[in-house]
């Protein structure tokens, strides 16, 4: 085996056992209520709102977790049934598919107060099932009336980071810094509308929720996200622009800011909104977003800045060598413009505008100002990859230690 060979394998079975150590799928949890199984159904959102705080909590702080999508797909797979009791097994199981080393489950139950409808109290206990020791943590509750909901889901937040990264959590006294505050009846709206499968009620919910609370920022971050893939620009901006630095979906906010702002013509704006993720995220799409919403406003020292550092990153992708290409050429440096051509086509053979690109870089051939077909080309990326990045964060870290 040569030393290439042998270096590569090496930092391979890192960035695995890097993946395996910092990624945990939080699980619906599930609804043991006594009553009506109909009564029951209709709390099937407390179960998913505990585990999307816990999830948020390992985020905030750094750690990787799996998405809700991810794991509903992946309990379909595997035939087991989504927000019912999981077994150690089932737990076991899931982790193995899922490649995550820590599986957070558990249950809750609620207890109607007779004489106050709509009130009454829960108690929630969970597990911490780790798949590198096969051990699986004693039962930990929390327990209080219903109304208490997002001071008891902050607090067992706090336990699992606990038990998961110890590092990581912050002191018991500021454990309700791992859920910003928000109302009651705006989470229920939020969470039934991550449960639904139709997409206008989906947006219903999501609307209501943020009427409930205007500074809710990931119901903002859900109606920003349908409003730019239903190409209204401006609304989505309206709504990314809500979320605030210290929400979850902060960094992907952004992303998504910069992509409708550009979209909408704005790329002063655009410029802006993808260098403040650059500086937390330096991922090459973001790069790449940054570089293109550059060139629009003609600061081509800047683009081929961004769109080198994008084409460093992610060699193979023939989009960062078609941009670092055109950049070029808006800027007279043919022969390299050709070069980042002709290795965009080599990962992209049927580019016809690299193709005619090309040529006239060949040709020596500046842009003609009637060429409007010629004239905005940059390329965007809507792809945002920040949990691989975080994983290679801690391959890195890994290897320092």
């Amino acid at each position: 085996m040569n030393v290439k060979l042998y270096l590569f394998c090496f930092l391979a079975a890192l960035f695995q056992a890097a993946l395996r150590a910092d990624t945990s799928a939080v699980i619906p949890f599930a609804n043991r209520s006594a009553g009506a199984s109909s009564a029951n159904a209709s709390l099937d959102w407390i179960g998913e709102s505990i585990a999307e705080t816990v999830r948020d909590a390992i985020g905030l702080r750094g750690g990787v977790t799996l998405s809700r999508d991810e794991i509903d797909e992946t309990l379909a797979r595997l035939n087991l049934r989504l927000r019912t009791t999981m077994t150690q097994a089932s737990a076991l199981k899931l982790g193995e598919t899922l490649d995550a080393e820590q599986v957070v489950y558990g249950t809750f139950a609620f207890s109607p107060d007779r004489s106050a409808p709509g009130k009454g109290s829960i108690e929630i206990s969970a597990r911490v099932f780790d798949r590198r020791k096969f051990t699986e943590s004693a039962v930990f509750s929390e327990s209080g009336n219903l109304e208490d909901l997002p001071t008891l889901e902050a607090h067992l937040a706090w336990r699992t980071l606990v038990l998961l990264a110890p590092s990581l959590a912050p002191p018991e006294s500021d454990f309700r810094t791992l859920r910003p505050p928000v109302r009651l009846d705006a989470e229920e709206n939020y969470i039934r509308g991550l449960m639904s499968h139709e997409a206008p009620q989906r947006e219903r919910y999501f609307q209501q929720a943020s009427k409930l609370d205007p500074k809710f920022g990931h119901a903002a971050y859900a109606l920003g996200r349908i409003s730019y893939e239903r190409k209204d620009y401006k609304q989505a901006v309206q709504w990314l622009q809500k979320v605030s630095s210290s929400d979850v979906h902060v960094h992907e906010a952004q992303f998504w800011l910069g992509l409708a702002l550009f979209q909408s013509g704005d790329y002063a704006a655009a410029q802006t909104a993808f260098q403040s993720v650059v500086g937390a995220i330096p991922l090459s799409e973001v790069l790449n977003n940054l570089g293109a919403a550059q060139s629009r406003r003609k600061q081509y020292p800047q683009a081929v800045e961004a769109f080198s550092k994008a084409r460093d990153g992610d060699q193979n992708d023939p989009v960062y060598h078609f941009n670092l290409g055109y950049v070029l050429w808006r800027r007279g440096n043919y022969d390299l413009a050709a070069d980042s051509f002709r290795a965009s086509l080599e990962r992209q053979p049927d580019d016809e505008t690299a193709i005619l690109l090309l040529g006239m870089c060949l040709r020596k051939q500046a842009p003609r100002p009637s060429d409007t077909q010629l004239e905005s080309a940059e390329r965007l990326k809507t792809n945002f990859e920040e949990r691989a990045y975080l994983q290679l964060k801690a391959l890195v870290e890994h290897i320092q230690k």
